[in-house]
C-alpha cells in the first residue's frame, strides 16, 4: 500500500459496525501499517443507520475528518443502498462490498458500479447464532482485496474477545475465503496506489 487508502462502512445500530471498523484499523496496524478509525452516530438506537471510517496508510494518517471520498464501501445492510448520501462520494474505481442475499450482477446493474454481494448475516447467524455481518464482511474484504491477511485479523479478534465468541468468530473468517473469490479485487488496491 503507497497511499492512503479510506474505507467506509455503512450499517445499523446493533450490527457491529463500529467494531467492524476498529478491527479493521487493528489489522493495518498488526501488519505495520497506520491505522485509524471511528463512527458517527446519528440517532444513538439500535436499528438506527450507522457510519463508521477507517484509513490505512504506510505513512501516519493526519487526517481527522469523515470519509467523504471511499475507494470502498462496506454495507451491512442492502437496504442502506437506496438511503440517500450512503454511494455519495465513492472513487471512480471504487467497489461496494454488501451483506445481501441478492446475486453481485444484479445490484452491480442497479447500481452502476463494481459490487459483490455476500450473504454476511447468514454465514455468521451459522457460526455465532446471531445474524452479525461486520466479522464477515471483513473477513471477506480483506480476502477479496488481499490488503492484510485473515492472521491478522485472527490476531486482532483474539485482542478484542475471548473464550466461545472468540473461537466462533474464528471459525467464521476460516469459512470466508470459500465464499468469495480470492484476491478478486487486488487490482483495484494496485491501481489506487499508482
Amino acid at each position: 500500500m503507497k497511499n492512503l487508502l479510506e474505507i467506509r462502512i455503512h450499517g445499523r445500530g446493533g450490527q457491529g459496525n463500529v467494531v467492524a471498523a476498529y478491527l479493521l484499523a487493528s489489522v493495518a496496524i498488526e501488519e505495520g501499517y497506520h491505522g485509524q478509525a471511528f463512527p458517527s452516530f446519528g440517532a444513538e438506537r439500535r436499528g438506527a443507520p450507522v457510519v463508521a471510517f477507517v484509513r490505512m496508510s504506510d505513512v501516519p494518517v493526519k487526517r481527522r475528518c469523515q470519509v467523504l471520498h471511499p475507494s470502498y464501501l462496506i454495507v451491512q445492510d442492502q437496504a442502506l443502498l437506496q438511503v440517500p448520501g450512503v454511494l455519495q462520494g465513492l472513487s471512480e474505481q471504487g467497489r461496494i462490498l454488501v451483506n445481501s442475499l441478492r446475486s453481485s450482477e444484479e445490484l452491480r446493474q442497479e447500481l452502476g458500479v463494481e459490487v459483490f454481494a455476500i450473504p454476511a448475516a447468514q454465514i455468521a447467524e451459522g457460526f455465532l447464532g446471531r445474524p452479525l455481518p461486520n466479522t464477515a464482511l471483513i473477513a471477506a474484504f480483506l480476502a477479496m482485496t488481499g490488503v492484510c491477511s485473515l492472521d491478522s485479523l485472527h490476531k486482532a479478534l483474539a485482542e478484542r474477545f475471548a473464550g466461545t465468541v472468540l473461537e466462533k468468530n474464528l471459525a467464521l473468517i476460516q469459512e470466508i475465503p470459500n465464499q468469495v473469490p480470492a484476491n478478486h479485487w487486488k487490482e483495484s488496491i494496485h491501481a489506487l496506489d499508482a
